[in-house]
């Protein structure tokens, strides 16, 4: 119901009357995160900042507030932050895996089930705000903050994004989506100025952000970075004419953390309606700036009546818990189950699953075998009770196997445990210290610690993880190679010295649980790539991650690819199964505002399983220059071992349309199309129709 904009509209005359009777002042708090900087210097900032981040404290460990008016009957609006779990609280919160591989289930019930469960735990640790519904899309899959996204495609970041949002609010909690927008670099994002063409900000970086609102988000949040030239956080042309006057966006606009607004006027004028963490440029200098005339007063009334009718929609009657729900057992089973959906099989020649019986010794090699890892160290980083590590997954999974861990660090010692084993896993991949959020110390504002950033140097492993595949890899054909990290991890130099491959992301405090399973079987993979894995890091769009002005092209990730007619090494898309599937029988059809695809899905093989079906739009009759084709719809199906069922997907027709940046409008081309379905992005795991529109 929250997420219903009738309902929230509903309260506007309400919220009209109480702002009517209150003062400049008043107005002003309500735009405002409360600690109040307005006096202190730069450097002072900085130090502040780490003076209240000492000792057992951390970012978020409790909510952030700001506004409020307890006289008005208007509670403050209650910040915590995500999105692989609840951020407050020290080693207490359900720790999910992390975006990239939530996406990687292409499954948005269980998304919305996440949401639910992180909405309760927002709710139990006092908050009312979770402004973890990160969407931005990677442009180059180097940018640090991937993991807290669900891929490189529009269309599925927002069908996930949205689902995550509904679950949210489906516990009275504001779900707030960032960063808006053109956020995909991190070590330049104080610096940088983004640009695009106008079908490419259209087409590829905004649609997501508007299928999040459509589903009812609540609040957004503006980003650091510029685009053509001007802050987010107070570009008119984002916030105002595209968020509230196009899109007509109910809710309200907050700055990204303490550095969001640069100016007092152009934010206020710019369409920001809330400056957060503190308050350094609204406050005493809004007031002073709205009774000098630089700030009209409808502004101020304008973004006080959206914060005020927001809160007062979901402070109502509201959902309430206690903390036995943080982590609770329900939770964490979520936790575990995202987990499994989203690791991804990539390559398995008679490796996998392991036979219990024949498995008596396995050797684990890899310095991440053993340690906790779970994504970045910046304002996503949950505390969870406990994380099960990749080491004790396995040793838990087969007690009637010795497990034996070797670093890698020695390759001749390396190889002779490998050759004495019945299998051999390796666990290598990325920590926080290799990506993630990051802001350099010379901004004086390092909140998190300089870790993390920007994947600067290489989109591969590291070298000597690069060596230790290549020397010990074919020591035994029972190898598999288990990769950690936050986006597309380049395999070519390795590829074939391992026999099997998964990819695990940052799979969350039942990770280790997880993959165990999947080796042993007791799981059947089901993951799917939601990025492209070229062959070569020439394939993607290059970046500058230092750079002041950036420009982003039309194509990216696997439409780059295929228009280019450059073969991947895995398509989008991608995943193995322990059974097979098989398509028959594809169909379209149109019905109102949407094409109906339909296709007989059979599972060919011996084991239960499932599928994520995939639909591709192509439009190789269009007259104007677009993708060979692109995902636009997906359902995830479950089908015992030989069970048939009949799917069918909806297409909207709003996701065929093209913008014409002449006539400033959307365009549905009258054309055949052609609709792929099938496993995967590629050509040969997919099945034609076709319909004229």
């Amino acid at each position: 119901m929250r997420a219903n904009k009738e309902y929230r509209l509903s309260f506007t005359e309400e919220a009209r009357k109480i702002v009517e009777k209150l003062t400049l002042e008043q107005k002003v708090w309500l735009m405002c995160g409360n600690i109040d900087v307005t006096q202190k210097t730069s450097q002072q900032l900085g130090e502040f900042m780490m003076t209240i981040l000492e000792g057992e404290n951390h970012y978020n460990i409790t909510p952030y507030a700001a506004g409020g008016l307890e006289e008005e009957g208007v509670p403050p609006m209650l910040f915590v932050d995500g999105p692989r779990g609840v951020v407050c609280g020290n080693w207490l919160s359900t720790c999910f895996p992390v975006s990239m591989a939530r996406g990687a289930s292409f499954d948005t019930d269980l998304e919305e089930r996440v949401g639910r469960c992180i909405g309760r735990e927002v709710r139990a640790f006092g908050g009312n705000l979770f402004a973890g519904v990160c969407i931005n899309l990677p442009y180059n899959p180097g940018w640090g903050r991937s993991q807290e996204t669900y891929g490189e495609e529009t269309y599925q970041i927002g069908q996930m994004g949205a689902a995550l949002v509904r679950g949210v609010q489906e516990e009275d909690v504001m779900a707030c989506v960032k960063h808006f927008a053109f956020n995909q670099m991190e070590n330049a994002r104080f610096k940088v100025s983004v640009t695009c063409d106008q079908r490419t900000e259209k087409e590829v970086f905004l649609p997501h952000f508007k299928d999040c609102l459509d589903a009812g988000a609540a609040s957004v949040m503006s980003s650091y970075n510029k685009y053509n030239g001007v802050h987010c956080g107070h570009n008119r042309y984002l916030l105002r004419q595209v968020l509230k006057d196009e899109w007509d966006f109910d809710g309200f606009v907050m700055s990204d953390f303490c550095w969001g607004v640069k100016d007092t006027v152009e934010a206020a004028n710019g369409g920001q309606d809330m400056e957060m963490l503190w308050t350094q440029h609204f406050g005493p200098k809004l007031v002073k700036a709205v009774e000098d005339g630089f700030v009209p007063m409808a502004y101020i009334d304008e973004a006080a009546l959206r914060i005020i009718r927001t809160i007062l929609a979901f402070d109502k009657d509201h959902k309430e818990y206690d903390m036995s729900v943080v982590a609770c057992p329900e939770h964490i089973a979520v936790a575990k189950e995202a987990a499994e959906k989203g690791i991804t099989l990539l390559k398995n020649k008679d490796v996998l699953p392991l036979c219990r019986e024949k498995t008596k010794k396995l050797a684990l090699i890899g310095k991440l075998a053993g340690e906790a890892v779970i994504g970045d160290h910046g304002s996503s980083w949950v505390r969870p009770p406990y994380v099960v590590t990749p080491k004790e997954g396995l040793e838990k999974a087969n007690q009637d196997c010795q497990v034996v861990w070797n670093d890698g660090s020695d390759l001749e010692s390396a190889k002779k445990l490998a050759a004495e084993a019945d299998a051999v896993v390796f666990v290598v991949g990325y920590t926080h210290d290799d990506e993630g959020e990051y802001v350099s110390a010379e901004e004086n504002t390092n909140y998190t610690g300089s870790v993390g950033g920007d994947r600067k140097f290489s989109l591969g492993l590291h070298e000597d993880e690069i060596r230790l595949l290549q020397e010990v890899g074919p020591v035994n054909p029972k190898s598999t190679a288990v990769l950690i990290g936050g986006n597309t991890i380049l395999m070519t130099p390795w590829y074939d010295s391992v026999n099997s491959v998964i990819m695990a992301y940052y799979p969350g405090m039942e990770g280790g649980t997880a993959l165990a399973e999947i080796l042993y079987g007791d799981v059947n993979p089901s993951g799917k790539l939601p990025y492209v894995v070229p062959v070569s890091e020439k394939d993607l769009p290059q970046v500058d991650w230092e750079a002041t002005d950036q420009y982003y092209e039309y194509y990216h990730g696997y439409t780059r690819l295929e228009k280019k007619g450059i073969q991947p090494l895995l398509p989008y898309g991608f995943g193995l199964s322990y059974t097979t599937f098989g398509f028959s029988d594809a169909a379209a059809r149109k019905q109102e505002d949407q094409v109906l695809v339909s296709v007989k899905v059979k599972n060919t093989g011996g084991r239960d399983g499932d599928e994520v079906v995939q639909v591709y739009a192509g439009f190789e009759n269009s007259g104007v220059d677009r993708p060979v084709k692109q995902l636009r719809g997906f359902q995830r199906v479950s089908l015992k071992a030989g069970e048939e069922k009949q799917v069918e997907i909806p297409v909207s027709l709003e996701k065929l349309k093209w913008y014409d940046p002449v006539c400033r409008e959307w365009k549905l081309e009258a054309m055949e199309y052609t609709f792929y379905v099938g496993s995967s992005s590629a050509n040969e795991d997919l099945i034609t129709t076709a319909i004229q529109l």
